[in-house]
């Protein structure tokens, strides 16, 4: 895993949302997290780092099932072309005004339900966090 590909993801989310301040940024143990450039642009965007034991598979297990429920939603048994298709249809169901089809409105963030936040959707929920602080 090369640390450039989490620096580009972590640069695209800071780009989409504009309040990080104490946030907490939390990975598996893989050395692209670790790396010295992941962790300049955490401390530059205010952001703390939090990963898993070492050997401790459960402390993943929330981000494991967002990423297996969007693969199994999004792809349904099928695969992507390559990887310009699958960066395209994540954007386009995630953030939809990000891949440039403003058509599209968000499901992921504005509609789905979430069992673990108490069945809001990610956006709904991030709203009542700004509202509440």
């Amino acid at each position: 895993m090369r640390s450039e590909l989490v620096i580009d993801a972590l640069r695209q989310a800071l780009g989409s949302h504009s309040k990080t301040r104490n946030a907490i940024f939390h990975s598996d143990r893989g050395s692209q997290y670790g790396s010295g450039a992941f962790r300049a642009l955490l401390k530059q965007a205010d952001l703390r780092q939090s990963m898993s034991a070492r050997a401790n598979p459960y402390h993943n297990a929330w981000s494991e099932r967002v990423i297996g429920t969007i693969k199994t939603e999004m792809l349904q048994g099928g695969c992507f072309i390559g990887q310009a298709d699958a960066q395209i249809e994540l954007f386009a169901t995630i953030e939809p005004e990000r891949s440039g089809d403003s058509r599209r409105q968000s499901y992921y963030n504005t509609h789905r339900k979430h069992s673990s936040l108490d069945y809001l959707s990610p956006a709904q929920f991030e709203s009542n966090l700004t509202l509440n602080n």
